[in-house]
């Protein structure tokens, strides 16, 4: 066990006095974001001082003992129990300050050629990483479970509408399916986002690199990023544009959500009626004992419009600042670490609610729906000869004088229609894009550096 550290830890402490107001206000909540990265921040110390080893600014002994003890800590943070004491400021300067207590004065090495800002840069790369990976998976879930119920339900057909009005006639297939290749769209994004995030910032130091003869390219491969971020101040202009372009995938993803919610809320009040979510995916009221409101949906929707404005939140943090390291860029782990869990949260969610919805199969058979078929019955008089203007205005006049009756069947054969869901290419779509994540050697570099 580590002794607890009574007096203040910081990287930077050169005994000055500082204001505790001021110390309070600067680290704001950055300790609490911190332990989110613990783990990641250790995978990047073993990588490092395997590297400082082998360029001779550390002793072969002194890497083995730092290892076991960079290990130890690991570990506690994999199971949650990595801590920041009082008193000290950041993840770094608790494992620093663990590995000193426990090992002496040569604990200290370990930040040798590191600044802190290339150290929180590669923390947040490895976690986001590890992050799109647990979103990615989420994502695939939700499509699978969506494919399913379009092709359980492809032949019943639904109401479509445009301007809220009574539109044309769609399907249940339709409507799954749509949803599940916007979130092939969505992985599009997360894999850009995922390929900008994989490229390894380590050795950048405070953005102008180190006159330490440092190995770049083997810490690249030690952590399994895919390349180096290759120009070291571009390294350190890279903090702010990682997180924007991972928050703007997440914003992607939450977008297909919210609308889905929406769908969901609508189609479920009794004046649609077109799915029913089981009672326990319902809540009641204080005051009318009739109700069950789709109270899981309109979190969602709201969640994922909140998580819609994670790029406009960084963007406004960052902007027009020039190249270099501000202490601004602080402030974007506060609204970006926690936005992956709640949109992990909001996928499980959609999932299960997708999952055991209920259908209503029965629809068209209200006559309010039978204005559905108007262009049905344009396209069969075209298809007998008459000119498309004319059949409009036939059909048109029947409505107007109240004689329109509609033939309920449908023959839509065109790819990704009604009688034509093209699913299995959509599958193969999302498939060709989930190949090119590169997830397993991710994995397997982790596993090796840990072994």
């Amino acid at each position: 066990m580590w002794e607890v550290g009574r007096d203040s830890m910081k990287l930077w402490d050169k005994s000055t006095q500082i204001n505790n107001l001021i110390e309070v206000y600067t680290i704001g909540r950055d300790r609490e974001m911190d332990v989110f990265l613990a783990k990641y921040d250790v995978l990047g110390s073993i990588a490092h001082i395997i590297m400082l080893e082998s360029v001779g600014l550390l002793q072969t002994d002194e890497l083995k003992a730092l290892l076991k003890e960079l290990k130890n800590i690991y570990r506690l943070a994999d199971v949650g129990k990595f801590i920041i004491e009082d008193g000290v400021e950041d993840v770094h300067s608790q494992v620093e300050m663990m590995l000193t207590q426990k090992l002496g004065d040569f604990g200290k090495k370990i930040h040798s050629g590191r600044s802190r800002n290339d150290q929180i840069l590669l923390d947040l790369k490895l976690y986001s990483r590890a992050e799109i990976g647990k979103t990615v998976d989420a994502v695939s879930e939700l499509f699978d479970v969506l494919i399913s119920q379009s092709n359980r339900y492809k032949d019943v057909l639904l109401p479509g509408y445009t301007h809220l009005q009574v539109a044309m006639p769609s399907s249940f297939g339709l409507w799954f399916g749509a949803y599940a290749e916007s979130l092939a769209d969505d992985l599009q994004l997360l894999l850009s986002a995922w390929k900008i995030t994989n490229r390894n910032p380590l050795g950048s130091a405070a953005g102008y690199g180190s006159s330490f003869p440092l190995d770049r390219q083997m810490t690249t491969d030690l952590l399994g990023f895919d390349s180096m971020n290759y120009n070291v101040v571009y390294a350190q202009m890279g903090r702010g544009k990682m997180e924007l372009t991972v928050s703007n995938s997440l914003a992607s993803v939450a977008a297909t959500l919210a609308k889905l919610a929406y769908d969901a809320c609508m189609f479920t009040s009794q004046n649609f009626g077109f799915i029913r979510l089981p009672d326990e995916f319902t809540t009641g009221s204080s005051i009318m004992p009739h109700k069950k409101n789709p109270d899981v949906f309109e979190l969602t929707r709201a969640k994922c419009n909140k998580i819609q404005s994670l790029p406009q939140q960084i963007t406004l943090i960052t902007n027009n600042l020039p190249s270099g390291y501000f202490r601004d860029f602080q402030i974007i782990k506060e609204v970006f670490v926690p936005a992956f869990a709640e949109l992990t949260n909001c996928l499980e969610m959609t999932t299960m609610m997708m999952e055991r919805v209920e259908v209503n199969t029965e629809i068209l058979k209200d006559s309010r729906y039978d204005y559905l078929f108007s262009v049905e019955e344009v396209n069969r008089l075209t298809l007998s000869g008459i000119p498309f203007r004319d059949a409009y205005k036939q059909v048109g006049m029947q409505i107007e004088a109240g004689n329109f009756r509609p033939d309920k069947t449908v023959h839509h054969t065109h790819q990704g229609s009604i009688g034509n869901l093209f699913n299995d290419q959509i599958c193969a779509y999302k498939n060709q894009v989930t190949r090119q994540f590169t997830f397993d050697k991710v994995t397997n570099a982790e596993k090796k550096l840990l072994e």
